[in-house]
């Protein structure tokens, strides 16, 4: 695993991008990293697992220290994601940071651009398994993204999100859920 490290520091050298991967990062044969006309930055003790793709495309991905990507996990950075330190992302996770433009309904979407939008994981941070972060999202610190979610907008520190769209569904220590459904049972 280290000497394919190496071997992206050194495609990195004639990249019109950049590619910042601490030595100690571990980097399986089957994960991509794609920096061509952006730039990647991976922090310390920072581990990814197979089948994982992270793709600047035309721009950035920043990525603090002990931060695990399990595996067939997705990050495209166009729009710039920013991911902080102690941060746990789950198997088949997707983060994106643009969106396709399609008001007009006369032209195809292909040709209408994208809108960017980044987005900020801040630290000790967990999203779980298939998650789904969008353009503009915001994940303040220290909060749980449950299985499947779907976060857009800014979340509160701390806060356990789940559903599609994302909401709140108790903050971290809390004992059960935030708000208790009661049942009417009939006598």
């Amino acid at each position: 695993m280290r000497n394919l490290a190496f071997f992206y520091r050194l495609k990195a050298r004639i990249s019109r991008g950049s590619l910042s991967l601490a030595p100690d990062m571990r980097l399986p044969w089957s994960s991509k990293i794609l920096w061509k006309h952006g730039s990647v930055s991976v922090g310390t003790n920072s581990s990814i697992r197979d089948g994982v793709i992270l793709d600047a495309q035309h721009g950035s991905i920043e990525v603090g220290n002990y931060v695990s990507f399990n595996d067939y996990t997705i990050v495209l950075g166009h729009g710039g994601v920013r991911i902080g330190n102690d941060v746990r992302i789950a198997a088949q996770v997707l983060i994106t940071s643009f969106e396709h433009n399609y008001a007009d309904p006369m032209r195809p979407i292909r040709t209408q651009g994208n809108t960017n939008k980044p987005v900020v994981i801040e630290d000790d941070v967990w999203i779980g398994a298939g998650a789904k972060i969008l353009a503009g999202a915001h994940i303040a610190r220290g909060c749980v993204i449950g299985a499947n979610a779907v976060v857009k907008g800014k979340t509160i520190p701390f806060g356990v999100y789940g559903g599609a769209p994302a909401r709140l569904l108790k903050m971290r220590g809390e004992q059960g859920p935030r708000h208790k459904l009661s049942l009417a049972i009939p006598s």
